[in-house]
């Protein structure tokens, strides 16, 4: 098992994003969250060197106005479904056929990966969506609204406000405001009944004080072929913990 190493391809659009891979084996796709990064998901806290020793390849894409991917202020880099179309151009980068690789989303990157499979853009091998909930799929203008404050009042936001810790964690960041406003614009609501398209067997896994997105166990039930699972935590503390990289491993790798 070696070290990540990261590299950058283009995108659709020309857009330049990096992608951090770990291991050697069948591939796993893992999305970050909101104003987080590959590194702040899935590298810091050991869950990309879980799944390289349990003989998997962690590839780990910064999404655009993430991490060290390009963060373009021009309004015509997103489109519509824009995080949806960047996956897609990096498994079509990495020749990756349908059922040859498996999907792991956390929050942000649950909801583009639900998208992504709900549509049949994309047909990973499993599925994981992690932090995530109905209302977070169907309701997203109730979160959009919560980032946006964030970002237009980020200098006005003091400590006992709901919105600081999320003020502080974008700070944390270093991303740029501007760029994240118009990516923000670029999320669509997904219908629910949508959600019976994805055949996929999933696991959705989230932290067990969260309900940040709304109810995880409720999206279980939505879907056709899925199981319900729970690791400490809140929304932004369960990407910490240890048992969430140790279930997403032990579900990826049951027969």
């Amino acid at each position: 098992m070696t070290d990540f190493v990261t590299k950058t391809f283009e995108s659709f659009d020309g857009t330049k994003l990096a992608v951090h891979r770990q291991g050697e084996g069948r591939p796993v796709i893992l999305l970050h969250g909101l104003f987080s990064s590959a590194d702040m998901n899935w590298i810091k806290w050991g869950h990309a060197k879980r799944l390289a020793e349990a003989g998997l390849e962690a590839i780990m894409l910064d999404f655009r106005v993430h991490g060290r991917s390009a963060s373009p202020t021009d309004p015509a880099a997103y489109p519509n479904g824009v995080l949806v179309r960047d996956t897609a151009a990096l498994i079509d980068h990495l020749g990756l056929p349908d059922g040859e690789y498996d999907l792991v989303g956390f929050s942000l990157g649950a909801r583009t990966s639900i998208h992504a499979c709900a549509t049949g853009v994309l047909g990973p091998r499993r599925l994981i969506a992690c932090g995530m909930g109905v209302a977070g799929l169907a309701e997203w203008e109730k979160r959009s609204a919560f980032f946006k404050r964030v970002i237009d009042e980020f200098d006005t936001i003091m400590r006992g406000d709901p919105a600081y810790l999320s003020r502080q964690f974008l700070k944390s960041q270093g991303v740029d405001r501007v760029a994240a406003r118009l990516l923000l614009n670029a999320f669509e609501n997904l219908d629910p009944a949508m959600l019976g398209n994805i055949e996929t067997p999933t696991l959705v896994l989230c932290g067990d004080k969260d309900e940040d997105n709304g109810s995880a166990e409720e999206l279980a039930a939505l879907l056709p072929n899925a199981a319900y699972e729970t690791v400490p935590g809140g929304h932004l503390d369960s990407a910490t913990k240890p048992e969430l990289g140790e279930k997403i491993v032990r579900f990826l790798n049951s027969s």
